[in-house]
């Protein structure tokens, strides 16, 4: 028995995961002194009727009888399947996390600067002669990016002359889409589980 998925995976498909499981089964049974086919033979053919061979295979997986080894099976499946399914959330909530992190475009995003010592070629700081105090500058950490306007100007033309005739204004279809994707992605934080949420972040607090 086996439970080969871990929190914090690389999400599985379906058939990744399926064709992972199989593969443990045949290195186990192969372990246990199985030869091609066994697996099958073993699935048909009552415990009791196994012949000796086969019943030594199942006493190295060290089960009482296939059955009981495959029924172990099934439930470690189950197991893999929720920690599966939790690393597939994980990875959804960490790409919201993500998009959500990023700046909105209606409303731009500030100069960060921060102040530091100057420092001369071979790194020592620099002081002020008269002062002796340290020299400092700023340096700008996070470049400031005007908003976008959440609506445009849009030509209006003659359908007969083709001429424009006057305009109209309407959203911007990339802060709509900004705005729209942002939302989509807060409602997918929303819908996740606090144990994923407390996986990811463990001493943070969920983002909203």
């Amino acid at each position: 028995m086996t439970v080969f998925i871990k929190k914090g995976d690389v999400p599985l498909s379906v058939r990744q995961a399926t064709k992972r499981g199989m593969a443990y089964v045949a290195a186990e049974l192969a372990q246990a002194g199985a030869r091609t086919g066994d697996e099958e033979l073993l699935r048909v053919i009552p415990q009791e009727n196994l012949p000796a061979r086969l019943l030594d295979v199942v006493k190295a997986l060290g089960h009482v009888s296939y059955e009981a080894f495959a029924l172990g099976w099934e439930a470690d499946n189950i197991v893999n399947g929720a920690i599966n399914l939790f690393n597939h959330q994980l990875a959804g909530y960490r790409a919201v996390q993500a998009r959500l992190a990023r700046y909105r475009l209606a409303d731009g995003r500030p100069e960060v600067t921060e102040e530091r010592q100057v420092r001369d070629e071979q790194g020592n700081p620099l002081f002020h002669e008269t002062t002796g105090e340290p020299l400092m500058e700023a340096v700008v950490l996070q470049a400031a990016i005007d908003p976008i306007p959440m609506e445009i100007e849009q030509p209006v033309y003659d359908e007969a002359t083709g001429e424009q005739t006057g305009s109209i204004m309407m959203s911007n279809p990339d802060t709509e889409r900004d705005d729209e994707e942002r939302a989509a992605a807060q409602a997918v934080i929303d819908q996740t589980p606090a144990e994923v949420i407390q996986f990811a972040d463990p001493h943070g607090e969920p983002t909203t």
